[in-house]
């Protein structure tokens, strides 16, 4: 006869077999199954949090690549203490290093430098309908970039013909220079008018930077030394170092002002002393002779005077006069004020300064704003 037993005696009868029996909780699976769940809605969440915040995070790296911080644009207050004296430390030290690179780069570049007779080139500036007295009257100038004086400059017996050949020759290429640097110049003010500016244009300036041996990155040196060179001076002293494109210097080594060097190619001075070390730089091309000269008077501490006045002069909104502007050139030679002398002699002479403000008709679309 079957007995059915109860479940108490059962359990009664384990507990005397030694065995222990714990009740199970009914809300331990529903725990178990919240516990699942939690875990899939929180890495769900992460998922998608993901998905949304890299969009946002690579979006404000870009925009961290394109702005930088901007320049501390105090140079205007120091420009104003450098004019009243106020700070000597302002375009005093030079970092040398860079300074050349770009003029040497450009020289390097492939050139027709076929030399033209003087002869040719006064039948091309006849054909072109480019002469001195219509460039005084409508202040336009042919952008005809010749790369080497012509020998027979030294033949030409007429000295008025000779001067006016001469002049024709250098100034559209003192004018295209001076085009260069005040591209240069509009774009520097443009960067440091705007709140924000961009990699590329920080990159830019400090290429300025370079490029004009500026030591700590100063805005006000910066200005001072990025600016042009009036074209009568330039004109003038260009016709005292050359002999008016006769000299030795001038024919073969296109060296249009006499600049010396301790290294690299040169031409070695006739009478120099036989200790001498320096020689006179020579230029496959007459431009890369120009852009030498006007870094020349914007980096070299003896020319910090000429900067100094024609940063005075900029301040006063005057224009860029040359004869005032030449007293400060009496280190450039030997001769000291009598080297002074003689090119304001030349200035006025010649009336260069009918050249000064000059513009040079547009080869590009780009240089059309200039004129």
């Amino acid at each position: 006869m079957k007995k059915n037993f109860s479940i108490l005696e059962i359990k009664d009868f384990l507990k005397k077999k030694g065995f222990i029996i714990k009740k199970k909780k009914k809300n331990q699976k529903k725990k178990s199954s919240f516990g699942s769940i939690s875990r899939t809605f929180l890495t769900s969440l992460i998922i998608v949090s993901i998905f949304f915040i890299t969009p946002l995070a690579i979006d404000l790296t870009k925009k961290n690549l394109i702005f930088s911080e901007n320049f501390d644009n105090d140079s205007k207050k120091n420009l104003k203490k450098l004019i009243d004296n106020q700070d000597t430390k302002l375009d005093n030290k030079l970092n040398p290093n860079y300074l050349f690179d770009d003029v040497l780069q450009f020289d390097e570049q492939p050139t027709d430098t076929v030399r033209l007779s003087a002869s040719t080139i006064e039948e091309l500036f006849q054909s072109t309908n480019y002469n001195l007295n219509d460039v005084r009257k409508n202040k336009l100038v042919k952008p005809i970039s010749l790369t080497l004086l012509p020998e027979e400059i030294k033949q030409i017996e007429n000295t008025k013909k000779k001067k006016d050949l001469f002049i024709q020759i250098i100034l559209p290429l003192v004018i295209k220079e001076n085009n260069y640097i005040k591209s240069d110049r509009n774009r520097l003010f443009s960067i440091l008018n705007k709140n924000q500016n961009t990699i590329a244009e920080n990159n830019w300036v400090n290429s300025k930077f370079k490029q004009y041996g500026v030591v700590n990155k100063n805005l006000s040196t910066l200005k001072i030394r990025m600016d042009e060179v009036p074209v009568s001076m330039a004109i003038a002293q260009a016709a005292k170092e050359t002999g008016w494109g006769t000299s030795r210097f001038a024919q073969e080594g296109n060296a249009l002002f006499g600049q010396w060097t301790w290294s690299g190619e040169g031409i070695k001075p006739a009478g120099a002393d036989d200790g001498s070390t320096h020689k006179v730089m020579k230029f496959k091309v007459l431009q890369a002779s120009v852009k030498a000269y006007q870094r020349n008077l914007n980096t070299h501490s003896t020319y910090k005077t000429f900067r100094s006045a024609r940063a005075k002069l900029r301040d006063k909104g005057q224009k860029l006069n040359s004869m005032v502007l030449t007293e400060h050139l009496d280190k450039y030679a030997e001769t000291g004020k009598e080297y002074v002398k003689v090119l304001q002699k030349i200035i006025r002479q010649n009336k260069l300064e009918d050249f000064d403000d000059a513009k040079l008709l547009p080869e590009t679309i780009d240089l059309e704003s200039l004129i």
